[in-house]
């Protein structure tokens, strides 16, 4: 089954254009999903909205969107309203600069995109747009309506295609200063940061996605599976909870300890040479008796 594609549009570069199609880079899909259901009939209930003053159900096509201007006072938006605000970003994305990728706070980046030609007529300008960005070593900065809001999208060359990462607005992004102000400055003992740069060099990796699994959503999946066989319920045992360190350094040292015997533990362990036989001589066979009895001398 093909993607199906979020928005559809061109994409700009100048005067250069081509028709492209958006499609979500994440999904959560395959997360397990509950419904509501009524404890005692066991059916499954659904949401309705009902008229707070005649306590009466809305129907769909009765409701309306509405803004607050006041208490209980709201102006009202209909659906066609909403369409007929459009500006450039509603079919195109417009780039309107490139930027080095290390300038693009780590904060603001929200949902990827993938982005592809949307015909066989836009794969050329599409190359060329792709290509001369990778070139550059920069990223994009475009416009798009997605979901009636216009975003900001950082695009990037993406194997053959193009990945464009939703940005989030400043206003959207908290200041670190209310939440890190009433932390001091400390001075450290060289000794405690040796430690624990030692340690962090001992758990030094690369990054691999595979290695990470939802272990909550597994655990979920289990007791699911466990429920409907009709399997009784398995209470794990709770984890003992960190507490603060009281001596620091006894902690950074009882840790580089664990960390060298996880490592020796996780080394391949040395074949087992094999024990040399110790030579023994053969003992030569005892004479074997004369059979019959012995004459008797006359």
């Amino acid at each position: 089954m093909a993607p199906r594609a979020n928005w559809k549009g061109y994409l700009k570069l100048s005067l250069v254009s081509c028709a492209v199609a958006l499609y979500p880079a994440s999904s959560s899909s395959s997360r397990v999903s509950f419904n509501t259901l009524n404890r005692q009939t066991g059916n499954k209930v659904k949401r309705i909205y009902v008229d707070p003053d005649t306590g009466e159900e809305v129907p769909g096509e009765d409701q309306v969107k509405g803004y607050a201007v006041a208490k209980n006072a709201y102006v009202l938006v209909e659906d066609d309203e909403f369409d007929a605000v459009k500006i450039e970003s509603t079919h195109t994305v417009d780039i309107e600069k490139f930027v080095p990728r290390s300038e693009i706070d780590p904060r603001y980046m929200d949902a990827p995109y993938y982005i592809a030609p949307d015909d066989r007529v836009a794969q050329e300008a599409f190359a060329v747009i792709r290509e001369a960005m990778r070139d550059s070593g920069m990223v994009a900065l475009a416009r798009v309506v997605i979901a009636r809001r216009e975003r900001i999208l950082m695009i990037e060359p993406w194997d053959k295609g193009l990945l464009g990462t939703v940005l989030r607005y400043r206003y959207e992004v908290r200041d670190a200063a209310a939440y890190f102000e009433d932390i001091p400055d400390l001075a450290i003992p060289a000794e405690m940061k040796d430690l624990a740069h030692v340690i962090v060099d001992r758990k030094a990796g690369h990054w691999d996605p595979a290695e990470f699994e939802d272990r909550y959503e597994t655990a979920v999946v289990e007791m699911l599976r466990s429920k409907q066989a009709g399997a009784p319920a398995v209470e794990a045992a709770a984890a003992p909870r960190p507490q603060n360190v009281v001596n620091l350094m006894d902690a950074l040292r009882k840790s580089l300890e664990t960390e060298r015997a996880a490592v020796a533990e996780a080394r391949p362990k040395p074949i087992a040479a094999s024990k040399s036989r110790a030579t023994t001589k053969e003992k030569a066979p005892a004479p074997a008796k004369a059979k019959g009895s012995a004459r008797k001398r006359g």
